[in-house]
């Protein structure tokens, strides 16, 4: 065909991955961008190192996608107002329509004091270094024997996975704003701490907390006990590490010498019933902790830089959508801009509902094509001219099948589940791109 809708879809995670599917799928010929050499994302390097049988089924799946013939990819491009491509730069090469799917890019600090200090990291990054995404893969880290993780969701259960198992930390200490009645983790998460975990401290922690929880009719047993479903299927111990919580309670800063963190300043919090909600409220009394190493991870926000206008964190949505799917907005204040994934809802579920979000925004991109746009002629001759004048090197579908042909061999000659390149210098050599 020479006469289809051009759609440019920015970022390959699972909301790119599989809206830029359904799109070349519906008769579309997509352009897939991508700033990282590899497709995935998160799916790639967002979730735990070991968990293989996910991550192959996904790659296998972004394979099959890769494969279908009127779906490009390009790795090694960045899009935004300072990158290789602007969001005008893509109109101007023929975009009838842009998804953007780059996920939450950016990190969400609290701005406490002593937050620039060696040993303080957000998650995103660790999870990115453990998981050898260039640049992360190559910075070095500082993880201490005493640790600290701030938040009570998944991704803090994958930070205390990786230092118990992989750095062998002596403590790690998950530091909850609020009580246990609202932890945010799942019990299969739990699974692979747990018996790693104080019960006694634990005991006491639930204890000291109960009258707090009461006021607000909450159950202390009960949290009790749905923190430990997990012990059943705990997964065995490879090293001494000591696993606490310490609920209600906020950082308020970090202290460090010669610019190292040697503490974490904590407030207790007090839980409070307001406008039908359950809320922490600071009590004023503050005790210190011995850390070397302070995670963050309590979410992330978007790319304020990226081009389009944010709110809270997240990229604007049209509140009034001419093409909503499920009740959702995937529109943003420019008629051909889509957002969908992370892009849309920030630190939004796990991998299925990215992917679930990704397919509908590619619905939304659909329905506003065959209503607002005709069909054009090809755009691939601007697109090469384009990347001719970027003088750097774009990596095509082709090229990723190589890599990952290399890396699997590579893999079979050191004898590991898995093996992949530390830097982007290295991949683009090992596929004749340096």
């Amino acid at each position: 065909m020479t006469d289809q809708f051009n759609v440019a879809v920015i970022g390959a995670g699972p909301a790119g991955m599989f809206g830029a599917r359904e799109l070349a799928r519906a008769g579309a010929r997509v352009s897939l961008f991508n700033r990282d050499i590899k497709p995935g994302g998160l799916a790639e390097y967002g979730i735990y190192l070991d968990k293989y049988t996910m991550k192959n089924g996904l790659r296998k799946q972004f394979r099959q996608a890769l494969e279908l013939p009127n779906l490009d990819y390009y790795g090694n491009v960045t899009v935004g107002q300072s990158g290789d491509l602007t969001l005008d730069d893509l109109r101007a090469l023929g975009f009838q329509a842009i998804l953007v799917a780059v996920g939450a890019q950016g990190t969400k600090w609290l701005g406490l004091p002593g937050e620039d200090l060696a040993g303080v990291y957000h998650a995103k990054d660790v999870v990115y270094h453990y998981n050898h995404l260039p640049p992360y893969s190559q910075q070095p880290f500082r993880f201490g024997k005493r640790c600290a993780v701030i938040g009570a969701g998944n991704v803090m259960l994958d930070i205390a996975h990786f230092l118990t198992r992989e750095q062998n930390a002596e403590e790690v200490t998950a530091i909850v704003r609020r009580g246990p009645a609202e932890v945010k983790f799942e019990k299969q998460e739990m699974e692979y701490v747990i018996a790693y975990l104080d019960q006694a401290a634990l005991e006491e922690e639930i204890r000291r907390v109960t009258p707090t929880m009461k006021t607000v009719r909450q159950d202390p047993s009960a949290s009790h006990a749905s923190i430990l479903a997990a012990l059943p299927k705990a997964l065995p111990k490879t090293s001494d590490t000591r696993f606490q919580f310490i609920f209600l309670a906020s950082p308020v800063q970090l202290i460090g010498e010669n610019g190292l963190l040697t503490q974490v300043e904590i407030e207790d919090n007090i839980l409070i019933e307001k406008d039908s909600e359950i809320k922490a409220r600071a009590t004023g009394v503050k005790r210190r902790l011995d850390v070397e190493t302070v995670v963050f991870a309590i979410g992330d926000k978007v790319d304020e830089s990226f081009g389009l206008p944010t709110e809270w964190n997240e990229f604007v949505k049209n509140p009034n959508p001419r093409f909503p799917v499920d009740g959702h907005s995937y529109e943003t204040p420019f008629e051909d801009v889509f957002v969908g994934g992370w892009s849309r809802k920030a630190s939004s579920g796990l991998v299925g509902v990215a992917r679930k979000d990704g397919i509908n925004a590619s619905k939304a991109v659909l329905h506003y094509l065959q209503k607002m746009k005709q069909p054009g002629a090809s755009n691939s001759e601007a697109i090469a001219a384009k990347f001719n004048s970027l003088n750097k090197p774009v990596v095509t579908k082709e090229r990723v099948k190589m890599l990952e042909t290399i890396e699997l061999e590579e893999a079979k000659k050191r004898g590991v589940k898995e093996f992949k390149f530390d830097s982007n210098e290295d991949m683009l050599k090992a596929v004749g791109l340096a």
